[in-house]
Order: structure tokens, then C-alpha cells, then sequence
């Protein structure tokens, strides 16, 4: 199979991909790298983060002028030397020259920032790397001073990233790195002081994380900045630990473990702002109504979403119904709450909203469905059903059927309906 597909292990993503046009200005800088380190050699692109290219045009040194990093390799080296290549690049009267060049510490640039961090002035120039395996990861800060790349920090990281998270108006370097070799998983914030020293704050998560699913931040109640990290707990599960900082430095939302694994669910679902105020809700599946004496194969759930309250604890938000192959949340009004269940109609594609009195279900009061073309969507608007949202080739829909007499006050509106739809990206 090696022979038919053409592939070898340990090639790079940059070799499967057609390199972008050079702009003038990349062409330029392109040309004067070559000049200086001869054109046998392919250029690196960082995997994500702001730059994306392997040209970045930034000012380093904080001098008023632009320098140019470039990631490469060097072609025809042998397997035991590192081929990733940093070279700095200055521009004099528009014409660029090659002025410092020195190995990267891995094969893959992972990400780049550029930043001040703390109360000092001065640039730092923070690039995350790993190897082919892409497991371990390096993050190296750099300041380039009198024409050379000085190293000023380096630590092995699982996530890292500049931001302002105890909203002084000064940066730290977030750190985070999962459990391993019988240490713990830990989250690290450095400042960097006027006398150019880095200053740590530390502390351990609830529980023993080797991976994170997603990093994210979101105003906390105590109107701190909080960090949500939505961390893999077992196949197929992850669970929410939040940390803040204050004048005192890192500190833990979840005071203790169990706090944490009461928000322990499947994979997919993972901390996101449902209602768009600045605070993000923790999504925890609960059994819908009339499903709880079912098989577990047959069961539908609902997703309560969790929010953290003013004395840190967590409570219910909003209870909704969470469609994470199709990307949207409907959210319950809260006069449903324990009197409405979903329904699947396999036949019509839809998902069927319907009351539940606590022994069987009754009549309906919403349908939601996703149209995958044109014709389905116009078929669809033409017997009733009203449009929530266009993606693409993509439409939702949804049908309230016409209230009948009844005394529940269970019926919503299409104003109503339309508020509670949220399309998750």
C-alpha cells in the first residue's frame, strides 16, 4: 500500500500542498533568503494561529521598522540533522538582506505570536513547535536585540497563548500542559518584569488531563475572566475545569474534583456562549422526558446548559434540545421545562418537539428540519414550514402546528421559535 499511495512516514503536511503565489513583497524577501542560504531549500508554514505564512512581517525589536521571520528547511541533510531552519530578515531602503538565521528546536511550526508580555517593553517573539508526531510540543520565546534571536524561555506545552486574563491591561504567556510521568496537568502563567525576569503562577487541575479538547475564555460572574478548559476524561468524554486570576495569581472555579466531573459528557460538546452575553455555558445531557425506562440505544437526550453562579457554583441555565451533527441548539422556553420531549421522525428526516404529562406523549408543537438542498427547502416552505437559517446549500426550518384548544400553554409562537434556534458554527 506504501508503494501505491506514493507516501513515506514522516512526510509534512507543506509537501502535500501546492505553495500560495508569492506576493512582491514575499518575493522579495524570498529571493534575498536564497541569496544567503542558497535555493535548496522549502519554505515552512505555521499550522495555525494568526500567521499562517511562512513570511511573517512584523516589527520584533520594537524599533519602528518591519523585520521578516522565515521557517524553512534545508534540503539533502541527513535524517539526524534538524533541517527547520529561523531566519531573520531586515529591510534597508526596500531591499531586503538576510541578518540572522539559527535551527528551530523541532520540524514543525505549530504557531507564531508576537507580543509584550507583563510591564517590559520590549517584543517577544513566541513560536510553538513540535515534532513530526506532532504529540510534543515546545514553546520558545525569543527577543531579537542588536540583530540576533535570543533565547529567553523554552517549556514543553499541550496549549499555549497571550492574553490578558486577570485584566490588568498587561499580557501573560499562558501555559498549559496535560498530565504525564506521573505529574500532574498543570496551567502556568508567566510575566515578564521590567528587569526582563519571568514570573510564574501555577496551578494544578482537578483532575489527571493528558489532552485538552478546547481552551476558551468567558466572563465569570464575579466578573472575572475565566478559562475554560474542556479537557478529554476518559474515550469519548470530556469534562470542564475553569481557572481565573486575580492580584493573588491562578486560581480554581471548582474548588474539588467531583465539582468538575458533575460536567462530564460526550465528546462534541464543549463550552460555548448559547446566549451571546460574554459568559460561556457548560453543556451537560440530561434523559429527555418518557425516555428514562428505555434502552439506552432507544434514549433521545435534551442538554442542560450550566453556567457558574455568584458563589462558584453551577447551575442551570437554559435546557435545550442539541443536534451536534447538524450544528444548532433549540432552546426551551422555560414554561417547557419537564413537560415537553423530542421524537425523532426517521421518515421525514425531523425532529418533533411534543408535550409529555408525565406518562405519554401528546400532541405536538414544533418540528425542526434541516434541508440539505434547494428543492427540499422550497417543498418544505410550501406546506407551512418557515425558514431559521441558510448555510450554504443548507436551510433549517421549522413547523408549529396550528394551535388547537387546549389548557396546557405549552403553544410558542414563530417569534418565539425563532429566538430559541441558535446555529452553532
Amino acid at each position: 500500500m506504501l508503494i501505491l499511495t506514493g507516501c513515506t512516514f514522516g512526510t509534512s503536511i507543506d509537501t502535500l500542498m501546492t505553495p500560495p503565489k508569492l506576493s512582491l513583497e514575499q518575493q522579495q524577501i524570498y529571493n534575498a533568503l536564497t541569496d544567503a542560504t542558497g535555493a535548496s531549500i522549502r519554505l515552512k508554514y505555521p499550522k495555525s494561529g494568526k500567521y499562517l505564512s511562512a513570511f511573517i512581517v512584523e516589527d520584533i525589536d520594537g524599533d519602528g521598522s518591519n523585520e521578516a521571520v522565515v521557517f524553512y528547511e534545508k534540503n539533502g541533510l541527513t535524517v539526524e540533522e534538524n533541517t527547520l531552519r529561523i531566519n531573520i530578515l531586515d529591510s534597508d531602503s526596500g531591499s531586503w538582506r538576510s541578518v540572522y538565521d539559527t535551527p528551530a528546536d523541532s520540524s514543525e511550526i505549530e504557531l507564531v505570536m508576537i507580543s509584550r508580555l507583563g510591564e517590559n517593553q520590549r517584543m517577544n517573539l513566541i513560536i510553538g513547535s513540535s515534532l513530526i508526531n506532532r504529540n510534543e510540543k515546545t514553546a520558545v520565546i525569543y527577543s531579537y536585540i542588536d540583530g540576533e534571536l535570543e533565547r529567553t524561555f523554552s517549556e514543553s506545552y499541550s496549549f499555549i497563548d497571550v492574553t490578558d486574563l486577570d485584566g490588568d491591561g498587561e499580557n501573560e504567556f499562558l501555559l498549559l500542559k496535560g498530565a504525564a510521568g506521573g505529574e500532574p496537568a498543570v496551567v502556568e502563567a508567566y510575566k515578564l518584569d521590567n528587569k526582563g525576569k519571568y514570573h510564574q503562577y501555577r496551578i494544578e487541575l482537578n483532575n489527571s488531563f493528558t489532552e485538552f479538547d478546547r481552551i476558551g475564555y468567558g466572563n465569570l460572574s464575579s466578573g472575572k475572566r475565566g478559562l475554560y478548559i474542556d479537557a478529554v476524561s476518559g474515550t469519548g468524554f470530556i469534562q470542564t475545569d475553569i481557572i481565573y486570576m486575580d492580584e493573588t495569581g491562578l486560581n480554581k472555579v471548582f474548588e474539588e474534583s467531583s465539582e468538575s466531573d458533575t460536567t462530564l459528557r460526550p465528546s462534541g460538546g464543549v463550552s460555548y456562549d448559547v446566549d451571546n452575553d460574554g459568559q460561556l455555558e457548560i453543556p451537560v445531557q440530561v434523559i429527555s422526558p418518557g425516555y428514562e425506562d428505555v434502552p439506552e440505544s432507544e434514549q433521545i437526550s435534551l442538554t442542560d446548559w450550566l453556567c457558574i453562579s455568584d458563589n462558584n457554583k453551577l447551575e442551570r441555565k437554559y435546557t435545550s434540545y442539541y443536534s451536534v451533527g447538524e450544528g444548532y441548539i433549540f432552546i426551551f422556553p422555560e414554561k417547557w421545562r419537564n413537560k415537553v420531549t423530542v421524537k425523532r421522525d426517521a421518515i421525514n428526516e425531523e425532529m418533533v418537539f411534543c408535550v409529555y404529562d408525565g406518562d405519554k406523549i401528546g400532541r405536538e408543537l414544533l418540528r425542526i428540519y434541516c434541508a440539505e438542498d434547494e428543492a427540499s427547502r422550497e417543498d418544505r416552505i410550501s406546506t407551512g414550514y418557515m425558514i431559521l437559517r441558510t448555510k450554504g446549500k443548507s436551510s433549517y426550518l421549522a413547523y408549529i402546528p396550528p394551535s388547537a384548544d387546549n389548557d396546557d400553554n405549552l403553544s410558542i409562537s414563530q417569534a418565539d421559535t425563532a429566538i430559541g434556534f441558535v446555529y452553532k458554527n
